[in-house]
């Protein structure tokens, strides 16, 4: 499962990692934090990052998708308007073959996910629709849930893998400044590179990661060196 924690003063670890992950090993490197207006405003709706990674076992893999970043603090709770989605492609046509989604309900400590599938979709592309799934995982947030040889799930605060010095990137990209909050303020000062060395702004912020991890043979039934995936997230109202 997920190896980071919330960060309090501690610097943030890992790297950015995949909006596609395939299991022959290739990858594609991607983040992509408030990048609309919309988002800005309405920080759950925005898709941080998403990894896939090997999972505990040579047969299992980890599916994460992080939100909300960045924030401070810990005591973040998902929206429960929302849902969640991992979407996953095994035949290569660019339309989900499974989903994996993820609802909340409640609020603070006492917030509740239930995590549904790896299962085959109702609805594919642009719409969703909630499906039913007798084996849905149900919990609080912040532990982990679920069976270590099934479907095992945590959802919770944890601290933002992403690396960037968000000061002099604004400097460089000045459109990009926010528009709230410490960064919004303009600056007669710009730029066109990082700072070396590098300083980690996002260091002492958390984001909501969301995280599961299952057999492959749930998301697909090719076996062979060559058995890709793709796997993309969404967030629906």
């Amino acid at each position: 499962m997920l190896g980071l924690t919330p960060a309090r003063s501690r610097a943030a670890a890992g790297a950015i990692l995949t909006l596609v992950a395939v299991l022959a090993g290739q990858r594609l490197l991607a983040s992509d934090h408030q990048d609309t207006p919309e988002v800005e405003l309405n920080p759950r709706m925005d898709i941080n990052d998403v990894f896939a990674f090997p999972g505990s076992g040579t047969d299992r893999i980890v599916l994460a998708m992080t939100t909300s970043s960045p924030i401070q603090g810990t005591s973040a709770s998902f929206d429960n308007n929302l849902l969640y989605q991992f979407r996953i492609d095994n035949s290569g046509d660019a339309v989900e073959d499974r989903v994996i989604q993820v609802t909340f309900s409640g609020t603070g400590a006492g917030q509740t996910v239930t995590v549904r599938g790896p299962i085959a979709p109702a609805t594919t592309g642009m719409r969703s629709t909630l499906v039913s799934d007798p084996q849905a995982v149900t919990g609080p947030v912040g532990q982990t849930l679920g069976s270590a040889t099934g479907v095992q799930v945590f959802a919770g605060l944890r601290d933002d893998p992403f690396f960037i010095d968000l000061e002099q990137f604004f400097k460089i990209v000045p459109d990009r400044r926010p528009s709230t909050g410490p960064l919004s303020t303009p600056t007669t000062q710009t730029a066109t590179s990082f700072r070396n060395p590098g300083i980690d702004f996002l260091r002492s912020y958390n984001a909501l990661a969301i995280v599961v991890e299952v057999p492959r043979s749930m998301l697909t039934s090719a076996t062979g060196a060559d058995a890709n995936i793709g796997i993309w997230g969404t967030v629906s109202r």
